[in-house]
């Protein structure tokens, strides 16, 4: 049956029933899984995937395939069915290993586990989130892109929300970018069914949805039946109309839909009907089929592997023509968005950009060296796309090419407005995207808004920089509201993130030429607001530095200790190293911008760097306890394991101990064989 053509009333509620049978199915053999949201919003999966999502089950990368969100992942059922059926490789089997070690179809739909699936989903409110960064990344590919007679760029993002979704305050952050910057292929469908974990929302959840999101600056579409496909269908045109603002459709469903006992009822979220109650909806719905059996007729009707195959190759033909017309910019979108790869020259390109760095030799604060290194490297990387928590002056994010990014037009620098979380989430959307390398600054204390965004770029393996500035007590009298001490090393316990906290100019370029070579994780660059001293150092120590770990300065004589330090404290080490030296005692300085990378080297060359035989004095201006791994029981650790105080900068640090007078007293103490208390 062709997919375009609309089955008879009875069909279609059998091709709805499919996908309930299918979750009821999944989640009773794990005995595990949240039932109700597949069952209640089966007829709104059924009009959009069948009428109106454009995609190939054949080829889940192609360029210009809607993009859709299940940012309400504990359904993630729902779309596990409408991906099998459809057509992608997610075997029936996959889907009898609901939830099960080393499936295609874990609890949550994951991203790089199960083909089909954009985004990894479940924190609520972020997959919303995401959706908004896929939809800004559409809407500048196009404009960068697009030519007269030549659209190759004209794709939708389609989400579906639920009420935890709206409740999270990310979405406030999101959606209130998406409406000012004017989304317009952006579309929310908003299951609407008034029930949580704890109940009906109504006791704690009474917020006018609808007119908060034209607030916002969305067209809404108001009290679509949930279970009405003509109704759902209707709106849905009305949605992909375009008005300049994305769109939210407002459905009004039952959740757990075609459960007898157990409809509108929060029992039903989140746990399996159980035996009995299978068989009531069975009856009810008129379900014969055996537990995972889909009907032959049933299964053809949902294939969309003919209709994909079809737009994608009328696509193809529009990019060939494109490609006639505009080769250079055809082989820019391949190699940006299709290969995903770094320019033929990036590698010379980059060694330049370090020499130079080295020449300058410049004494300048490593948010400042930062803002150099994305001014040399926004020529060479027209896909950079920056941004700030509305702290542009401070993180110095924006160069001299930056174009802040308008309603309707292209730019390269967005202003995210006081919306850490949300830029985040943004910037995951739109390195998933795919076209863009997303950077975005704020302070470093503030990295705890945005914290369960990044764990969520490196769960999903995602090329994203967060740039955070004002990375100590060193800055002063903004006092400990402002002033970081737990949050470097937090950042450096999550996995798959590589954190840099730059010592100099030439570190700091050395950062972001990692951060934008490392294609499967986020980076999160720790930058002063103080000047640092530069560094004179050998080819070899230059190399070194992407080591993570490496020998800044041997002693002067058989060596004593070594003080181990990173960022801004290095420069103290290398003081307390000269006064050591006055006192006879001989001190090597190791700098160790990235602990993650210093750990994976090879345990021969960690020796080297940190020798068992010498003790270890580890300094940061943060809590101490994270460094214990490198100082061992025999070494110590001049950190800060309290709130900082509001102060100019020398007063704080004097107050807190970070001195060089500071430093060479613990050093003394340890090579005594005293440890301070």
């Amino acid at each position: 049956m062709n997919a375009q053509v609309r089955p008879k009333a009875v069909e279609r509620r059998e091709l709805c029933n499919a996908l309930r049978f299918l979750a009821i199915d999944a989640v009773e053999a794990a005995n595990s899984g949240h039932p109700g949201m597949p069952l209640g919003m089966a007829e709104i999966a059924e009009v959009l995937w069948r009428g109106h999502l454009k995609h190939n089950p054949a080829d889940p990368l192609w360029p210009d395939r809607d993009r859709f969100v299940l940012s309400n992942g504990h359904g993630s059922m729902l779309l596990y069915a409408l991906l099998h059926l459809s057509g992608y490789a997610l075997p029936l089997e996959e889907l009898k290993r609901f939830r099960q070690l080393h499936s295609k179809t874990p609890g949550h739909p994951e991203v790089g586990v199960t083909p089909g699936v954009e985004t990894t989903t479940g924190p609520l409110g972020q997959g919303l989130a995401n959706a908004v960064g896929m939809a800004l990344a559409e809407q500048l590919l196009a404009a960068e892109f697009n030519r007269p007679g030549h659209t190759i760029v004209d794709h939708r993002t389609w989400v579906f929300v639920g009420d935890g979704c709206l409740m999270e305050g990310i979405s406030h952050e999101a959606c209130s970018l998406a409406g000012t910057l004017g989304l317009s292929k952006l579309v929310a469908i908003y299951d609407d069914n008034g029930i949580s974990i704890d109940g009906r929302v109504e006791a704690w959840f009474t917020d006018d949805t609808p007119r908060r999101f034209e607030a916002y600056g969305w067209r809404v579409i108001r009290e679509v039946p949930g279970h009405d496909t003509a109704a759902i269908e209707a709106a849905l045109v009305q949605a992909r109309a375009d008005c300049g603002a994305p769109t939210l459709v407002c459905c009004r469903t039952v959740i757990g839909h075609g459960s007898p006992n157990k409809a509108g009822t929060h029992e039903i979220h989140g746990a399996a009907l159980g035996a009995a109650e299978v068989a009531a909806a069975r009856a009810a719905l008129g379900w014969t089929a055996e537990p995972f059996e889909i009907p032959g007729e049933i299964r053809a009707a949902w294939n969309a592997r003919a209709t994909g195959a079809a737009r994608q190759a009328e696509w193809q033909r529009r990019f060939a023509a494109y490609a006639e017309a505009h080769p250079q910019l055809a082989a820019e979108f391949e190699r940006r968005v299709r290969r995903r790869a770094l320019p033929a020259n990036w590698c010379d390109a980059s060694q330049r950009l370090l020499a130079a760095t080295v020449a300058q030799a410049a004494g300048i604060a490593s948010r400042k060296a930062s803002q150099n290194a994305i001014e040399a490297l926004q020529p060479l990387l027209p896909e950079l796309l920056g941004g700030s928590a509305d702290l542009t002056g401070s993180n110095l994010t924006a160069g001299r090419s930056s174009v802040p990014v308008r309603r309707g037009g292209w730019g390269n620098h967005i202003n995210y407005g006081v919306r850490e979380f949300g830029m985040g989430a943004v910037m995951n959307g739109m390195a998933l995207h795919g076209g863009y390398i997303p950077y975005g600054g704020t302070f470093l204390t503030f990295s705890d808004y945005s914290r369960n965004a990044v764990r969520m770029a490196a769960l999903m393996r995602q090329r994203v920089i967060h740039v955070f500035t004002h990375d100590s007590i060193m800055l002063g009298e903004d006092g400990p509201t402002h002033q970081p001490v737990e949050q470097a090393s937090s950042l450096r316990l999550i996995p798959n993130c590589s954190v840099w906290r730059p010592c100099d100019a030439v570190e700091t370029q050395v950062a972001w030429q990692a951060a934008i070579e490392r294609l499967y994780g986020p980076t999160c660059l720790l930058l002063s607001r103080q000047n640092l001293p530069h560094f004179v150092r050998s080819a070899q120590q230059l190399n070194d530095i992407r080591r993570g770990g490496y020998l800044l300065a041997d002693s002067d004589g058989p060596a004593a200790i070594t003080l181990l330090a990173t960022g801004s404290e290095v420069a103290l080490a290398m003081s307390a190293r000269e006064m050591l030296g006055t006192a006879g005692i001989a001190a090597r300085v190791v700098s160790m911008p990235n602990c993650g990378e210093f750990d994976r080297q090879s345990a021969g060359y960690r020796a080297t760097v940190l020798p068992r035989a010498l003790p270890v004095l580890a300094i940061e201006a943060g809590v101490s306890n994270f460094w214990r791994a490198y100082t061992g029981f025999d070494g110590d650790v001049l950190g800060i394991d309290r709130f900082g105080e509001s102060a100019p900068a020398a007063h704080a640090a004097a107050e807190l101990g970070l001195t060089p007078q500071a430093v060479c007293a613990r050093a003394r103490a340890l090579v005594q064989g005293k440890r301070p208390s």
